[in-house]
Protein backbone atom coordinates (compact mmCIF):
# COMPACT_ATOMS: atom_id res chain seq x y z
CA UNK A 1 0.00 0.00 0.00
CA UNK A 2 1.87 3.55 -1.13
CA UNK A 3 2.39 5.74 1.75
CA UNK A 4 0.12 8.06 0.70
CA UNK A 5 -2.70 6.74 0.64
CA UNK A 6 -5.82 7.11 3.30
CA UNK A 7 -7.05 3.59 3.38
CA UNK A 8 -9.61 3.22 5.52
CA UNK A 9 -8.89 6.14 7.80
CA UNK A 10 -11.98 8.01 6.88
CA UNK A 11 -15.64 7.32 6.57
CA UNK A 12 -18.68 9.18 4.91
CA UNK A 13 -21.70 9.05 7.22
CA UNK A 14 -23.91 11.45 5.60
CA UNK A 15 -24.61 12.65 2.09
CA UNK A 16 -27.17 15.23 0.10
CA UNK A 17 -27.93 16.04 -3.51
CA UNK A 18 -30.44 18.26 -5.13
CA UNK A 19 -32.31 17.43 -8.37
CA UNK A 20 -29.34 18.54 -11.29
CA UNK A 21 -32.27 20.98 -13.49
CA UNK A 22 -33.19 24.10 -14.49
CA UNK A 23 -33.52 25.46 -11.15
CA UNK A 24 -35.30 28.71 -12.18
CA UNK A 25 -36.38 28.77 -8.93
CA UNK A 26 -33.71 28.67 -6.84
CA UNK A 27 -30.13 30.50 -6.36
CA UNK A 28 -26.94 29.11 -5.37
CA UNK A 29 -28.25 29.82 -1.94
CA UNK A 30 -30.98 27.80 -2.53
CA UNK A 31 -29.33 25.07 -3.84
CA UNK A 32 -26.44 25.00 -1.15
CA UNK A 33 -29.13 25.33 1.53
CA UNK A 34 -30.42 22.10 0.25
CA UNK A 35 -27.88 19.53 -0.07
CA UNK A 36 -26.13 20.74 3.24
CA UNK A 37 -29.69 19.98 5.32
CA UNK A 38 -30.35 16.82 3.61
CA UNK A 39 -26.52 15.68 4.28
CA UNK A 40 -26.97 17.24 8.24
CA UNK A 41 -30.10 14.98 8.47
CA UNK A 42 -28.10 11.94 7.12
CA UNK A 43 -25.27 11.95 9.48
CA UNK A 44 -27.67 13.15 11.97
CA UNK A 45 -25.36 16.72 13.01
CA UNK A 46 -25.98 20.29 12.97
CA UNK A 47 -23.86 22.70 11.46
CA UNK A 48 -22.14 23.40 14.76
CA UNK A 49 -20.99 20.20 14.94
CA UNK A 50 -19.11 19.47 11.73
CA UNK A 51 -15.48 21.61 11.86
CA UNK A 52 -14.56 22.54 8.82
CA UNK A 53 -16.26 22.93 5.26
CA UNK A 54 -15.00 22.70 1.40
CA UNK A 55 -16.72 24.28 -0.75
CA UNK A 56 -16.37 23.38 -4.59
CA UNK A 57 -17.19 25.56 -7.11
CA UNK A 58 -16.18 26.74 -10.70
CA UNK A 59 -18.17 30.08 -11.28
CA UNK A 60 -20.75 30.90 -8.66
CA UNK A 61 -18.82 31.84 -5.89
CA UNK A 62 -15.04 33.70 -5.19
CA UNK A 63 -14.60 32.32 -1.73
CA UNK A 64 -15.74 30.28 1.06
CA UNK A 65 -18.23 32.96 2.25
CA UNK A 66 -20.67 31.91 -0.96
CA UNK A 67 -20.98 28.87 1.68
CA UNK A 68 -21.11 30.58 4.60
CA UNK A 69 -23.44 33.30 4.30
CA UNK A 70 -26.50 31.20 3.57
CA UNK A 71 -25.72 28.50 6.30
CA UNK A 72 -25.28 31.44 8.33
CA UNK A 73 -21.65 29.86 9.50
CA UNK A 74 -20.07 32.00 12.80
CA UNK A 75 -16.33 31.12 13.29
CA UNK A 76 -16.01 28.49 10.87
CA UNK A 77 -13.16 28.25 8.40
CA UNK A 78 -14.63 27.71 5.05
CA UNK A 79 -12.58 26.60 1.68
CA UNK A 80 -13.70 27.56 -1.40
CA UNK A 81 -11.79 25.26 -4.16
CA UNK A 82 -11.58 25.01 -8.27
CA UNK A 83 -10.63 22.50 -10.06
CA UNK A 84 -12.35 22.46 -13.76
CA UNK A 85 -15.01 20.09 -13.52
CA UNK A 86 -13.08 17.57 -11.23
CA UNK A 87 -13.98 20.85 -8.31
CA UNK A 88 -16.66 18.59 -6.55
CA UNK A 89 -14.32 15.63 -6.53
CA UNK A 90 -11.59 18.02 -5.47
CA UNK A 91 -13.53 19.13 -2.41
CA UNK A 92 -13.89 15.87 -1.09
CA UNK A 93 -10.50 15.07 -1.40
CA UNK A 94 -9.54 17.74 0.49
CA UNK A 95 -12.02 17.42 3.45
CA UNK A 96 -11.05 13.62 3.42
CA UNK A 97 -7.33 14.78 3.84
CA UNK A 98 -8.11 17.42 6.71
CA UNK A 99 -9.53 14.28 8.67
CA UNK A 100 -7.44 11.86 8.31
CA UNK A 101 -4.74 14.44 9.39
CA UNK A 102 -6.20 14.71 12.74
CA UNK A 103 -6.55 18.47 11.87
CA UNK A 104 -10.75 18.30 12.64
CA UNK A 105 -13.19 15.58 13.49
CA UNK A 106 -16.00 16.20 11.30
CA UNK A 107 -15.77 17.85 7.43
CA UNK A 108 -17.92 18.28 4.65
CA UNK A 109 -17.30 18.71 1.27
CA UNK A 110 -20.03 20.52 -0.92
CA UNK A 111 -20.49 21.63 -4.68
CA UNK A 112 -22.96 23.55 -6.43
CA UNK A 113 -23.17 25.56 -9.71
CA UNK A 114 -26.20 28.16 -11.02
CA UNK A 115 -25.57 27.72 -14.66
CA UNK A 116 -28.92 28.18 -16.32
CA UNK A 117 -29.76 31.45 -16.04
CA UNK A 118 -26.35 32.90 -16.41
CA UNK A 119 -27.08 34.22 -20.16
CA UNK A 120 -24.59 31.94 -21.32
CA UNK A 121 -24.91 28.05 -22.60
CA UNK A 122 -22.74 26.96 -20.04
CA UNK A 123 -19.96 28.48 -17.62
CA UNK A 124 -18.99 31.89 -18.52
CA UNK A 125 -15.26 30.89 -19.47
CA UNK A 126 -13.71 33.99 -18.41
CA UNK A 127 -10.46 34.98 -20.17
CA UNK A 128 -7.41 33.49 -18.65
CA UNK A 129 -3.91 35.31 -19.40
CA UNK A 130 -1.99 32.78 -21.54
CA UNK A 131 0.55 32.82 -23.90
CA UNK A 132 -1.58 32.95 -27.13
CA UNK A 133 -0.41 29.47 -28.12
CA UNK A 134 -3.88 27.79 -25.95
CA UNK A 135 -6.53 25.33 -27.96
CA UNK A 136 -9.40 27.60 -29.69
CA UNK A 137 -11.60 24.68 -30.23
CA UNK A 138 -14.65 24.11 -27.98
CA UNK A 139 -15.15 20.95 -25.55
CA UNK A 140 -17.41 19.54 -27.96
CA UNK A 141 -14.97 19.29 -30.75
CA UNK A 142 -11.91 18.21 -28.94
CA UNK A 143 -13.60 15.19 -27.66
CA UNK A 144 -15.59 14.75 -31.12
CA UNK A 145 -12.31 13.57 -32.56
CA UNK A 146 -11.66 10.63 -29.97
CA UNK A 147 -14.03 8.95 -31.88
CA UNK A 148 -12.60 8.53 -35.25
CA UNK A 149 -9.41 7.96 -33.61
CA UNK A 150 -11.08 4.97 -31.40
CA UNK A 151 -12.09 3.66 -34.85
CA UNK A 152 -9.45 3.70 -36.93
CA UNK A 153 -7.13 2.10 -33.79
CA UNK A 154 -9.23 -0.42 -33.55
CA UNK A 155 -11.02 -1.07 -37.13
CA UNK A 156 -14.81 -0.17 -36.28
CA UNK A 157 -16.37 1.31 -38.81
CA UNK A 158 -17.48 4.58 -39.02
CA UNK A 159 -21.42 3.43 -38.35
CA UNK A 160 -20.50 0.61 -36.00
CA UNK A 161 -18.65 3.46 -34.15
CA UNK A 162 -22.06 5.54 -34.38
CA UNK A 163 -24.16 2.57 -33.33
CA UNK A 164 -21.59 2.16 -30.08
CA UNK A 165 -21.23 6.07 -29.06
CA UNK A 166 -25.65 5.93 -29.05
CA UNK A 167 -25.96 2.83 -27.45
CA UNK A 168 -23.79 4.42 -24.29
CA UNK A 169 -26.30 7.48 -24.52
CA UNK A 170 -29.23 5.26 -24.69
CA UNK A 171 -27.88 3.59 -21.50
CA UNK A 172 -27.58 6.58 -19.91
CA UNK A 173 -30.56 7.96 -20.41
CA UNK A 174 -32.38 4.85 -19.32
CA UNK A 175 -30.45 5.04 -15.89
CA UNK A 176 -31.47 8.74 -15.54
CA UNK A 177 -35.19 7.60 -16.68
CA UNK A 178 -35.67 5.65 -13.18
CA UNK A 179 -33.93 7.89 -11.14
CA UNK A 180 -35.88 11.08 -10.25
CA UNK A 181 -32.92 13.99 -9.28
CA UNK A 182 -31.81 13.41 -12.91
CA UNK A 183 -32.19 16.32 -15.34
CA UNK A 184 -33.38 14.11 -18.62
CA UNK A 185 -35.82 11.08 -17.52
CA UNK A 186 -36.77 9.86 -21.34
CA UNK A 187 -35.22 6.83 -22.86
CA UNK A 188 -34.03 7.41 -26.36
CA UNK A 189 -33.58 4.26 -28.17
CA UNK A 190 -30.88 3.41 -30.45
CA UNK A 191 -32.24 4.04 -33.66
CA UNK A 192 -33.54 7.62 -32.88
CA UNK A 193 -30.19 8.60 -31.46
CA UNK A 194 -28.20 7.01 -34.48
CA UNK A 195 -30.19 9.85 -36.88
CA UNK A 196 -29.30 12.72 -35.27
CA UNK A 197 -27.48 15.04 -37.26
CA UNK A 198 -23.82 15.94 -36.26
CA UNK A 199 -23.13 19.51 -34.48
CA UNK A 200 -19.50 18.66 -33.56
CA UNK A 201 -17.36 16.89 -35.71
CA UNK A 202 -19.32 13.64 -35.56
CA UNK A 203 -21.07 13.76 -32.07
CA UNK A 204 -25.19 15.09 -32.18
CA UNK A 205 -26.26 16.77 -29.22
CA UNK A 206 -27.14 13.40 -28.05
CA UNK A 207 -23.56 12.62 -27.46
CA UNK A 208 -23.11 15.58 -25.44
CA UNK A 209 -23.84 15.92 -21.37
CA UNK A 210 -25.97 18.58 -21.00
CA UNK A 211 -26.00 22.29 -19.04
CA UNK A 212 -27.97 21.94 -15.37
CA UNK A 213 -27.95 23.66 -11.88
CA UNK A 214 -27.39 21.49 -8.96
CA UNK A 215 -25.83 20.83 -5.74
CA UNK A 216 -24.08 17.85 -3.43
CA UNK A 217 -22.93 17.07 -0.33
CA UNK A 218 -20.77 14.53 1.86
CA UNK A 219 -20.05 14.61 5.96
CA UNK A 220 -16.79 13.06 6.42
CA UNK A 221 -15.16 12.10 10.32
CA UNK A 222 -12.75 9.50 11.01
CA UNK A 223 -13.49 6.20 10.70
CA UNK A 224 -12.99 4.59 13.83
CA UNK A 225 -15.81 7.40 14.92
CA UNK A 226 -18.18 6.29 11.84
CA UNK A 227 -20.34 4.23 14.02
CA UNK A 228 -21.54 7.31 16.05
CA UNK A 229 -23.00 8.47 12.94
CA UNK A 230 -24.28 5.93 10.89
CA UNK A 231 -24.36 1.87 11.09
CA UNK A 232 -23.53 2.00 7.31
CA UNK A 233 -20.79 4.30 6.45
CA UNK A 234 -18.95 4.07 3.28
CA UNK A 235 -14.91 3.65 3.60
CA UNK A 236 -12.98 5.37 1.58
CA UNK A 237 -10.21 3.36 0.37
CA UNK A 238 -8.62 5.40 -2.69
CA UNK A 239 -8.28 9.20 -3.30
CA UNK A 240 -5.99 9.94 -6.35
CA UNK A 241 -5.75 13.12 -8.52
CA UNK A 242 -3.46 13.42 -11.42
CA UNK A 243 -2.87 17.02 -13.09
CA UNK A 244 -1.72 16.80 -16.26
CA UNK A 245 1.10 19.29 -17.96
CA UNK A 246 -0.88 20.07 -21.12
CA UNK A 247 1.54 18.85 -23.29
CA UNK A 248 -0.65 16.91 -24.92
CA UNK A 249 -2.18 19.56 -27.39
CA UNK A 250 1.00 19.95 -28.82
CA UNK A 251 2.38 16.54 -29.45
CA UNK A 252 2.05 14.95 -32.33
CA UNK A 253 1.81 11.90 -31.52
CA UNK A 254 -0.90 12.22 -28.82
CA UNK A 255 -3.38 9.74 -30.44
CA UNK A 256 -7.07 10.37 -28.61
CA UNK A 257 -8.05 6.98 -27.86
CA UNK A 258 -5.85 6.67 -23.96
CA UNK A 259 -6.34 9.78 -21.82
CA UNK A 260 -2.85 9.71 -19.96
CA UNK A 261 -4.21 11.25 -16.36
CA UNK A 262 -6.93 9.04 -16.20
CA UNK A 263 -4.65 5.79 -16.66
CA UNK A 264 -2.01 7.13 -14.16
CA UNK A 265 -5.08 8.19 -11.79
CA UNK A 266 -7.30 5.07 -12.15
CA UNK A 267 -3.51 2.87 -11.44
CA UNK A 268 -2.51 5.17 -8.13
CA UNK A 269 -5.94 4.47 -6.96
CA UNK A 270 -6.08 0.99 -7.24
CA UNK A 271 -2.54 0.69 -5.49
CA UNK A 272 -3.77 2.62 -2.85
CA UNK A 273 -6.72 0.20 -2.25
CA UNK A 274 -5.18 -2.94 -2.73
CA UNK A 275 -7.48 -3.41 -6.09
CA UNK A 276 -6.09 -5.88 -8.64
CA UNK A 277 -8.42 -6.86 -10.43
CA UNK A 278 -10.86 -4.25 -10.83
CA UNK A 279 -13.33 -6.29 -12.91
CA UNK A 280 -13.97 -8.09 -10.73
CA UNK A 281 -13.95 -6.50 -7.52
CA UNK A 282 -15.76 -3.41 -8.51
CA UNK A 283 -19.38 -3.39 -7.94
CA UNK A 284 -20.01 -0.34 -10.11
CA UNK A 285 -18.15 2.82 -11.77
CA UNK A 286 -19.17 6.46 -11.86
CA UNK A 287 -17.18 7.98 -14.60
CA UNK A 288 -17.28 11.24 -16.20
CA UNK A 289 -19.26 11.08 -19.57
CA UNK A 290 -19.00 14.40 -20.33
CA UNK A 291 -19.67 12.95 -24.05
CA UNK A 292 -20.01 9.41 -25.39
CA UNK A 293 -16.58 8.47 -26.86
CA UNK A 294 -15.46 9.61 -23.12
CA UNK A 295 -17.33 7.45 -21.58
CA UNK A 296 -16.03 4.43 -24.46
CA UNK A 297 -12.22 5.69 -23.48
CA UNK A 298 -12.39 5.95 -19.75
CA UNK A 299 -13.93 1.89 -18.90
CA UNK A 300 -10.71 1.43 -20.67
CA UNK A 301 -8.36 3.38 -18.90
CA UNK A 302 -9.68 2.40 -15.93
CA UNK A 303 -8.65 -0.91 -16.42
CA UNK A 304 -12.58 -2.00 -16.86
CA UNK A 305 -12.49 -3.37 -20.71
CA UNK A 306 -9.48 -4.60 -22.49
CA UNK A 307 -7.36 -1.59 -24.29
CA UNK A 308 -10.23 -2.01 -27.98
CA UNK A 309 -12.54 -4.03 -26.56
CA UNK A 310 -14.77 -1.26 -24.86
CA UNK A 311 -16.53 -0.92 -28.08
CA UNK A 312 -17.79 -4.98 -28.00
CA UNK A 313 -18.55 -4.54 -24.14
CA UNK A 314 -21.05 -1.62 -24.89
CA UNK A 315 -22.68 -3.61 -27.28
CA UNK A 316 -22.62 -7.02 -25.60
CA UNK A 317 -24.21 -4.41 -22.49
CA UNK A 318 -21.52 -5.57 -20.12
CA UNK A 319 -21.92 -1.73 -18.84
CA UNK A 320 -25.70 -1.40 -18.51
CA UNK A 321 -27.47 -1.48 -14.60
CA UNK A 322 -28.56 -5.21 -14.95
CA UNK A 323 -24.95 -5.93 -16.61
CA UNK A 324 -21.42 -7.45 -15.87
CA UNK A 325 -20.16 -3.98 -14.13
CA UNK A 326 -22.53 -1.44 -13.95
CA UNK A 327 -21.15 2.43 -15.47
CA UNK A 328 -23.40 5.38 -14.70
CA UNK A 329 -25.97 3.63 -12.91
CA UNK A 330 -27.82 6.77 -12.35
CA UNK A 331 -27.17 8.62 -15.30
CA UNK A 332 -24.02 9.96 -15.50
CA UNK A 333 -23.75 13.72 -16.60
CA UNK A 334 -25.64 12.70 -19.87
CA UNK A 335 -28.62 12.48 -17.96
CA UNK A 336 -27.73 14.23 -15.41
CA UNK A 337 -26.49 17.60 -17.24
CA UNK A 338 -22.94 18.61 -15.42
CA UNK A 339 -23.09 21.85 -12.79
CA UNK A 340 -19.42 21.50 -12.83
CA UNK A 341 -18.84 21.84 -9.27
CA UNK A 342 -21.51 19.45 -8.01
CA UNK A 343 -20.78 16.87 -10.43
CA UNK A 344 -18.51 14.43 -8.67
CA UNK A 345 -20.15 15.14 -5.05
CA UNK A 346 -23.30 13.54 -7.26
CA UNK A 347 -21.41 10.79 -8.22
CA UNK A 348 -20.09 9.68 -4.84
CA UNK A 349 -23.76 10.62 -3.58
CA UNK A 350 -24.85 7.19 -6.14
CA UNK A 351 -22.10 4.88 -4.66
CA UNK A 352 -23.62 6.11 -1.34
CA UNK A 353 -27.20 4.99 -2.30
CA UNK A 354 -26.25 1.35 -3.96
CA UNK A 355 -23.56 0.58 -2.02
CA UNK A 356 -25.64 0.81 1.06
CA UNK A 357 -28.48 -0.65 -0.66
CA UNK A 358 -30.65 2.31 -0.68
CA UNK A 359 -31.56 2.63 -4.53
CA UNK A 360 -35.08 2.07 -5.31
CA UNK A 361 -35.51 -1.23 -6.75
CA UNK A 362 -36.05 -0.22 -10.20
CA UNK A 363 -32.97 0.76 -10.33
CA UNK A 364 -30.81 -1.03 -7.97
CA UNK A 365 -27.36 -3.26 -9.28
CA UNK A 366 -26.29 -6.17 -7.93
CA UNK A 367 -24.01 -5.60 -5.03
CA UNK A 368 -23.32 -9.35 -3.63
CA UNK A 369 -20.50 -11.52 -3.66
CA UNK A 370 -17.11 -10.36 -4.02
CA UNK A 371 -18.40 -7.43 -5.87
CA UNK A 372 -18.20 -4.64 -2.66
CA UNK A 373 -16.36 -1.51 -4.00
CA UNK A 374 -17.54 1.59 -6.30
CA UNK A 375 -15.27 3.99 -8.58
CA UNK A 376 -15.89 7.66 -9.06
CA UNK A 377 -14.08 8.86 -11.79
CA UNK A 378 -14.08 12.92 -12.30
CA UNK A 379 -12.54 14.69 -15.01
CA UNK A 380 -11.50 18.13 -16.20
CA UNK A 381 -9.67 19.95 -19.07
CA UNK A 382 -9.71 18.30 -22.67
CA UNK A 383 -7.90 15.48 -24.11
CA UNK A 384 -4.05 16.09 -23.95
CA UNK A 385 -4.73 18.92 -21.15
CA UNK A 386 -6.85 17.21 -18.36
CA UNK A 387 -6.98 16.57 -14.74
CA UNK A 388 -8.47 13.33 -13.44
CA UNK A 389 -9.85 12.03 -10.04
CA UNK A 390 -10.47 9.12 -9.18
CA UNK A 391 -12.09 7.47 -6.09
CA UNK A 392 -12.78 3.99 -4.14
CA UNK A 393 -14.95 3.16 -1.77
CA UNK A 394 -16.85 0.38 0.34
CA UNK A 395 -18.80 -0.51 2.79
CA UNK A 396 -16.56 -2.72 4.91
Amino acid sequence: MPSHGIRDRVAIVGMGCTRFAEHWDKGVDELLLDAAGEAFASAGVTKDEVDAYWLGTAQSGMSGMTLARPLRLRGKPVTRVENYCATGSEALRQAAYAVASGAYDVAMAIGAEKVKDSGYQGLNAFPVPNDGTQRTLTAAAMFSMVAPAYARRYGVSEAGMRTVLARIASKNHANGARNPRAQFRKEVPVERLCAMPAVAGGLSVFDCAGVADGAAAAVLVRAEDAARYTGRPLFIKALSLVAGDGSGVTDPSYDYTSFPEVAASAADAYAQAGVTAPRDELAMAEVHDCFTPTELVLTEDLGLADRGTAWKRVLAGDFDRDGELPVNSDGGLKAFGHPVGASGLRMMFEAWLQLRGEAPPERRISTSGSRSLALTHNLGGYPGEMVSFVSIVGTS
